[in-house]
């Protein structure tokens, strides 16, 4: 199958949204981003890849740098981010990056705001995945190694960091439908079933759109 879509993937912790995002790249045979986008954000902000790992997807009590001003920095003003505060130089260099690896052409971005960053974007196709709470433990569990006592805590402070962090930039709610063109319950049709449904939902999007592999 081939694409001319560029799609996002929000997630809920231990949903396995991202070993599915991962599925669908390769099923669609296009790149796949997650922390793939800080090595470029790092990249072309000069921002160090450390420092945007330890802060990537994290919520900030400091006051919004808003993007409805229609300000943007490029790869060749670095010296902006200088001038800003660290959470939003990290925010707004992956919000570069994103933007750059849709230029490219159809890939699959996980998290970071993704949907919202490519909004404005005609063959960006938007999914959020979750999960019942017992299907995410055992994931975590099972594939995370965390303490089964634990988890369904660490579980929900995970989705509390994600939710904060996408409601302070996407100035959205995270999880929202309406942010979203669908939402699959993996457990529900599994890591498998959800890639098939996704790409069907692709095709036939691109189908009633009427877009092309260079769309």
């Amino acid at each position: 199958m081939t694409t001319g879509s560029v799609i996002t993937i929000g997630r809920q912790y231990g949903s396995g949204g991202r070993y599915v995002g991962r599925l669908l790249a390769e099923r669609l045979g296009i790149p796949f981003y997650d922390k793939e986008i800080l090595a470029e954000a790092s990249k072309q902000s000069g921002i160090c890849e450390e420092i945007m790992a330890e802060n990537d997807e994290k919520p900030t009590r400091s006051l919004l740098f808003s993007l409805v001003t229609g300000v943007q920095t490029h790869a060749d003003s670095s010296s902006m981010y200088m001038d800003m505060p660290l959470n939003h130089r990290i925010f707004l260099a992956q919000f570069d990056a994103i933007r750059s690896v849709a230029d490219r052409g159809p890939c699959v971005i996980v998290g970071r705001c993704g949907d919202f960053v490519l909004k404005d974007r005609p063959n960006c196709v938007k999914f959020f995945i979750k999960a019942d709470m017992s299907s995410r433990i055992r994931r975590a569990v099972d594939y995370y190694g965390m303490d089964p006592a634990k988890a369904e805590d660490a579980l929900r402070k995970a989705d509390k960091r994600r939710a904060s962090y996408y409601n302070y930039y996407a100035a959205s709610s995270w999880g929202d439908v309406n942010n979203y063109d669908l939402c699959i319950d993996t457990s529900a049709v599994g890591v498998e079933g959800a890639v098939d449904v996704m790409a069907q939902f692709i095709a036939l999007r691109e189908s009633f759109k009427g877009y092309s592999d260079h769309a």
